[in-house]
């Protein structure tokens, strides 16, 4: 079976929010992700391979196509044989009493998806983004959680008020914070991580109990600040020490 205009139409749609929440479905390339999603309990809408022996339980949705019809419809430079449809899970309710990642405004959809990844290796299950973070399916996030975001729940809410209504301590990334380093960490909690330009939002930051910082150690001291996924990375592993 070939690759029709109505479906290359649906795919290439699928590059923007709007239509991935008209279609409730989201796109995954490569094999790596795309075994992850499968072997997940994510329900599969449509596979395209151009590898014949490309196998799966869901044989029946699988396309056959060839490597210029895989062109039109990836996003990638490099095309890697399998781009599959998968539908948007329902939403579920957050485990508030577990620790758990907020970020405010995260706009780079490669910060997002090391995020994920990072939540994913250190256990955490809960990612909370304000509203106007960018969408977890947007095809360059989902290709950079390299198959974590299956095993990481992610939630979009009005972030103020989710903070507002936690019983659990609130930590947030600021550059004139404690030293993490020096700093009693709690096992469970709330790490808001801000915008990669602005930080964290007034709003938010007013209501935050505890700000943190990862001290610089260079002798010139002149680096503004880290990458927020790099410093997520930093302060999800002091977290954890703790717990050692």
């Amino acid at each position: 079976m070939s690759l029709s205009r109505n479906n290359i139409k649906l795919i290439t749609s699928l590059q923007q929010k709007k239509y991935r929440h008209k279609h409730q479905l989201f796109v995954a390339e490569g094999v790596k992700v795309v075994n992850e999603l499968l072997a997940s309990s994510l329900e599969l809408e449509q596979l395209y391979t151009t590898d014949e022996s490309f196998r799966t339980s869901k044989e029946a949705k699988i396309i056959l196509i060839s490597e210029s019809e895989l062109k039109k419809i990836s996003t990638l430079k490099t095309p890697n044989k399998v781009l599959g449809l998968f539908k948007i899970p329902k939403k579920k309710e957050i485990n508030k009493s577990s620790f758990i990642v907020a970020l405010d405004g995260i706009n780079d959809p490669g910060n997002l998806g090391t995020i994920i990844r990072l939540c994913d290796w250190f256990g955490i299950s809960e990612l909370v983004c304000s509203k106007d973070t960018v969408d977890c399916y947007n095809q360059k996030v989902v290709q950079s959680t390299m198959g974590s975001l299956t095993r990481v729940q992610v939630t979009y809410v009005d972030l103020l008020n989710f903070i507002k209504d936690t019983s659990l301590p609130i930590y947030m990334a600021d550059m004139h914070g404690d030293n993490v380093y020096t700093t009693s960490l709690p096992k469970q909690a709330i790490l808001v991580m801000g915008n990669e330009a602005n930080g964290i939002s007034p709003k938010i930051a007013t209501i935050v109990q505890n700000n943190i910082t990862i001290p610089r150690f260079g002798d010139l001291q002149q680096t503004e600040s880290l990458n927020v996924a790099t410093a997520t990375a930093i302060l999800l592993s002091e977290f954890k020490r703790e717990l050692k």
